[in-house]
C-alpha cells in the first residue's frame, strides 16, 4: 500500500486579478502558508501559466518549478478543463461555451474545436517537460442535450455521438501516450462522461486506450445519487486524479436531482466546503489507500455559502487529517509462529 500525497489545491477558482492569487508565485506562497504540498494549474490562465511556452520550453518549466520549489510547493498536474470541453461542443451550447476560447476563434465552431485540440496536445508535451504523470481534463458533449430520453431519441443518435467523441480524442490520447502522461477525465454532468456507463461506452471506443482515465470527484456523483464508493470499487484501475470536494443533496417534496432551474444555494444538490456537506470521506480515503492509489489529494473549492479563502484554509488542515499513512506491517505480527513447508504439512497432516 501506499500513503497518498498531499493536500493539494486547484487554483482555477481561486485566480484573481488581485495579489496574491495573480501569479504563480505569490498564489504558491499563499497555498504554502495554508499548509498546502501541491497545486494543480489551470493551463488556460495566462497570470499563472503560458500553456505554449511550457510545451515548447525546457527552461521555462524547470523555471517554474523552481518558482514553487522555494516554497515547497509541487505542480500536482495541469488542467485543461476549458479546453477539454471545446474538443466536443453540441451546437445549443456554441455561445455559452465561445467565451472558454480566445476571440480569434469565437463564433467560428471548427477553428475553436482545431484550437482546443492543439491546446490539449501542448498540454501532453508541457506536462512530460514538468515530469508530470497525470492530466486533469473534460471529455465535452455532443449527446448531452439527450441525456433524458424524451421526446424519444432517434436510433443511432447517442452511439453516433461517443463514435464522433472518440474519434476527435483518440488522436489526443496517442499524444499523451507519447507523452508517458495519463488522462483523467472529470466524470461531470454536463460532460458525456458523466457516470460509469458513459465512461465505459467511450473506453470501448477507444479501444481502451491505456491513457484514458478517471479524475474521481465525488461530489458529481452523490448530486446524481451514485454509489460513489461503490464507483472507487469498479473503477479503481482506471482512477488516477481525485477532486476532494464536498456536496450534500437534500431532496424536498418540490425539488430533487434535476434542480428545478434553481441558483445553487436554492438546489437540493449543492456543492458545500470541505466537511460542510455529506461525502463519506473516511471511506473514499481508506479506498484511495487500500487500492495504492499514487496521485494527490486535491482540493477544489466550490462551495454556494463559504468563502473561498475559508475553505481553502479549513480544506488543507481537512485533508490532511484524512490521509492514512499506511502500515508497513500487519497488526497481527507478534502472534507470528513462523513458516516452513515442514510446519504447513504438518498442520495439514500431509506426510
Amino acid at each position: 500500500m501506499k500513503t497518498i500525497k498531499g493536500p493539494g489545491i486547484f487554483l482555477a477558482q481561486f485566480a484573481d486579478d488581485k495579489s496574491p492569487f495573480n501569479s504563480l508565485e505569490e498564489i504558491g506562497e499563499w497555498a504554502s502558508k495554508l499548509g498546502f504540498k501541491g497545486v494543480q494549474i489551470p493551463s488556460w490562465d495566462n497570470r499563472l501559466f503560458d500553456l505554449k511556452k511550457a510545451a515548447e520550453s525546457q527552461t521555462y518549466c524547470d523555471e517554474i518549478k523552481g518558482v514553487l520549489a522555494q516554497y515547497e510547493i509541487e505542480i500536482t498536474e495541469l488542467s485543461t478543463h476549458l479546453q477539454g470541453q471545446l474538443v466536443a461542443v453540441h451546437p445549443a451550447y456554441d455561445s455559452m461555451f465561445d467565451g472558454f476560447a480566445p476571440p480569434e476563434v469565437q463564433n467560428n465552431p471548427t477553428a475553436r474545436q482545431d484550437w482546443a485540440i492543439n491546446q490539449l496536445k501542448y498540454a501532453a508535451q508541457a506536462s512530460q517537460n514538468l515530469g508530470l504523470k497525470t492530466h486533469a481534463s473534460f471529455p465535452g458533449a455532443l449527446a448531452w442535450p439527450y441525456f433524458y430520453p424524451w421526446p424519444q431519441r432517434p436510433a443511432g443518435l447517442i452511439e453516433l455521438a461517443f463514435d464522433e467523441l472518440a474519434k476527435r480524442w483518440h488522436p489526443i490520447l496517442d499524444a499523451f501516450d507519447e507523452a508517458g502522461v495519463d488522462i483523467g477525465f472529470e466524470i461531470h454532468p454536463g460532460e458525456d462522461l458523466h457516470d460509469g456507463i458513459t465512461f465505459e461506452m467511450f473506453l470501448e471506443r477507444v479501444n481502451n486506450h491505456q491513457r484514458c482515465n478517471i479524475l474521481f470527484d465525488p461530489s458529481h456523483l452523490i448530486l446524481q445519487q451514485l454509489d460513489y464508493l461503490a464507483f472507487m470499487d469498479e473503477y479503481k484501475e482506471r482512477i488516477k486524479l481525485v477532486h476532494i470536494k464536498d456536496a450534500e443533496f437534500n431532496p424536498t417534496g418540490k425539488q430533487g436531482i434535476y434542480g428545478g432551474y434553481q441558483s445553487w444555494v436554492d438546489r437540493a444538490g449543492r456543492f458545500r466546503s470541505l466537511g460542510d456537506g455529506q461525502v463519506d470521506f473516511k471511506g473514499i480515503f481508506s479506498k484511495l489507500a487500500a487500492y495504492d492509489f499514487e496521485g494527490w489529494a486535491v482540493l477544489e473549492w466550490e462551495c454556494c455559502l463559504k468563502h473561498q479563502e475559508d475553505g481553502a484554509k479549513e480544506g488543507a488542515k481537512f485533508i490532511n487529517d484524512h490521509i492514512i499513512r499506511v502500515t508497513d506491517k500487519a497488526f497481527d505480527d507478534f502472534a507470528d509462529t513462523g513458516a516452513s513447508d515442514e510446519i504447513n504439512k504438518k498442520i495439514l497432516g500431509i506426510s
